[in-house]
Order: C-alpha cells, then sequence, then structure tokens
C-alpha cells in the first residue's frame, strides 16, 4: 500500500460525506429489499447474460438477484477493468478525472464524459446521485482482512448499503493474478464475452509478460528496486508484503528493497515514511514511482536529495501502479515496463 492509501483509511472515520439531505424519503421507498434489483426492469445489456444472478465475494457474501444487474455501480479502478471484458457500468466513485478535467490513470479506457461520478476524492459519494442510478449492484476492492469496501465512506456505508447489495474483491496480501482471476470470473457472470479475442489475447500477453519478467530478473539478481511514492514533505518506501503487485514481482524473482517491519509501523506494515534529506537510505538501482494522482510524479520532484539518487542521475526510474487496474490488458504494462528496466539496468546503487 502507498502512504495515500494508508492514510487513507486512518482519517476513514474523520471524514463526512456530503449530498445525503433529503435521503430519508429515497431510503424509505427503497427499503431493506437487497436482494432486488433497482427496479430499471430492463434487461441485461453487458453481453446479452439473462437469468438469476449470484456472485460469491471474497468476503464470503454471496449476492444473489433475479437477473443480472445491468445498473453497475463500481470503483473507478473496477469500471475500467469491468470496461475491458465488455461490461460498461453507469457511476463511478473514486479518482476519476484530474484538475485539468482528463481522465485519471485509474480510469483506464472508459469515457468519463459518458459517467455519472459520485465522487471523485476520497470521503465524496453523494448518495442522492447513487440513488437516482437505481442501483443493482456496488463492487468496489477491499484493502484489509475486514472487508472493507474501498472508498465507501464509513459514515454512510449503511444508507449506501440499503440501496443496492455490493460485492467485494480483496487486493490484500496475495498476489497479482488472484484478484485478476477473480476479476474475470465476475466480469464472466455479468455477461462479459471471455472467449473474445480482446481478452484471451490479453491473457496471453500476460502470461508472457510474467515469463519475461521471470527471465529478467533471473539474470539481473543483483539490481535492486525500490517501490517508492512521493509527497511534499515525505518520502514512502513500499515492502512487498501485502500489495497485490509487489508481491507477485518478488514471487517472479525480482530483487527489492525491503523496510524492516519495525520501520513499516507507522504505515499499517505497507511502507516506511522517509523525510526528504533521508531519502538515500536504501541503495537502489530502479526506483519505482506511484503514478496515481494523489502523488508527485517524479518529473515534478524538486528535492535535491532526490535528484542525486544514483537511480535517479541514471534514469531508471519507472511507473508503478499500487492500485491496478484488474484486467489482463492493463496489468500487461506493468511487467513488461518492470523486466526492460531490469534488462536495461545498470548496478549503480
Amino acid at each position: 500500500m502507498s502512504h495515500a492509501r494508508a492514510t487513507h483509511l486512518t482519517r476513514r472515520g474523520l471524514l463526512a460525506v456530503g449530498g445525503a439531505l433529503g435521503l430519508g424519503a429515497v431510503l424509505a421507498a427503497c427499503g431493506d429489499d437487497k436482494g432486488k434489483g433497482g427496479g430499471s426492469g430492463e434487461t441485461a445489456k453487458n453481453g446479452g447474460a439473462s437469468g438469476p444472478w449470484s456472485f460469491k465475494d471474497d468476503r464470503g457474501t454471496t449476492v444473489k438477484l433475479d437477473k443480472v444487474p445491468a445498473n453497475i455501480v463500481a470503483f473507478t479502478g473496477v469500471g475500467a477493468a469491468l470496461y475491458d471484458y465488455g461490461v460498461q457500468v453507469k457511476g463511478v466513485f473514486g479518482p476519476t478525472t484530474t484538475a485539468g478535467g482528463k481522465a485519471d490513470v485509474q480510469a483506464g479506457d472508459m469515457d468519463v464524459s459518458k459517467l455519472t461520478v459520485l465522487g471523485n476524492t476520497w470521503g465524496q459519494f453523494n448518495i442522492e446521485k447513487y440513488a437516482a442510478l437505481a442501483p443493482d449492484v456496488l463492487i468496489t476492492t477491499m484493502f484489509d482482512a475486514a472487508g472493507t469496501l474501498w472508498y465507501v465512506p464509513e459514515e454512510s456505508k449503511k444508507k449506501i448499503a440499503q440501496l443496492a447489495p455490493s460485492v467485494g474483491v480483496s487486493v490484500y496480501d496475495r498476489q497479482l493474478t488472484q484478484p485478476l482471476q477473480r476479476m474475470w470470473e465476475l466480469a464472466e457472470s455479468l455477461g462479459g464475452d471471455m472467449k473474445a479475442a480482446g481478452a484471451t489475447d490479453a491473457k496471453k500477453r500476460f502470461e508472457e509478460a510474467a515469463s519475461r519478467l521471470r527471465a529478467a530478473a533471473k539474470a539481473k539478481p543483483d539490481i535492486k528496486v525500490m517501490a517508492g511514492s512521493a509527497s511534499d514533505q515525505l518520502f514512502y518506501v513500499s515492502g512487498t508484503n501485502l500489495s497485490i503487485d509487489l508481491e507477485y514481482f518478488k514471487a517472479l524473482g525480482v530483487n527489492f528493497v525491503e523496510p524492516p517491519e519495525s520501520a513499516k509501523k507507522q504505515g499499517g506494515g505497507w511502507y516506511e515514511s522517509l523525510s526528504w534529506e533521508n531519502v538515500d537510505k536504501y541503495q537502489a538501482d530502479i526506483i519505482m514511482m506511484d503514478d496515481r494522482s494523489s502523488a508527485i510524479q517524479p518529473a515534478d520532484i524538486t528535492k535535491a536529495t532526490w535528484k542525486k539518487l544514483p537511480a535517479v542521475k541514471a534514469g531508471q526510474v519507472i511507473a508503478r501502479s499500487p492500485e491496478p487496474i484488474l484486467s489482463y490488458d492493463k496489468c500487461v504494462p506493468l511487467l513488461t515496463n518492470l523486466a526492460e528496466a531490469l534488462e536495461k539496468a545498470k548496478k549503480v546503487g
């Protein structure tokens, strides 16, 4: 987990959701019938699937509906993954557009101008807009063992739960391949055409990229990789434990900088916080930097200590996606970019 994610989790109890005024009447009308869809009366439009629908999520919760969900609301990254499999969502919550109005990196290939955005930042979730979508199901990821729904505000989760059932896909303490497979299964249940060339080719390309990364790591076992994230005051070094991408890369043989567990306590076990004066604490030949809009990007880092790092001076800095879009197509570049970096890397740390 990056610094932003852990900060979000510790701030969860302090954030207040807006847009809930006048919600009582809506909730009263909806009642507690979690087994029904949003009352759209439409058949499924996602790949032509129809009939009763059920899905057992990573909390062990089985959601059952009379028909395949048509009105899907999802965390932005989840919506982007489903989109790659031909399943379209009606609304999203989470980083969707940048300050300049462009699509956020987590929006993938979705046309964000056609989506109802319930909230673009942490703590934002417009419940009235959500209710107006007549949602059949809400889908998001989970970054803890407790099954906390990512980007669903703690303060309003009960009201949100009354409007539609939820599905959670765990991205906590497991390798990337597991949630990728779960998203595949979910998309298939929602009517995605998993036999389409786009889907099958992407899966094959992922397997080929994994083989390439394994070979690159084996050929350069002494190359040290550090996963970092930048804020104005602090630099965060992630350990491989808990993060789906880093756990997988490590399993393929990549040699990572590993902060000691004692140093990661403040980061909930995910990362160590360093002052910019101490950013050279670890020797690294390649630095992978958080590509999310919540983090300062390498080109915008002005700290002198950063510019003096051997990997930075050598141009051996690449992007990392701590919240990967869970489609094979979007995960191929994550493997390919790291493999290429390893293949070209020189020992500088």
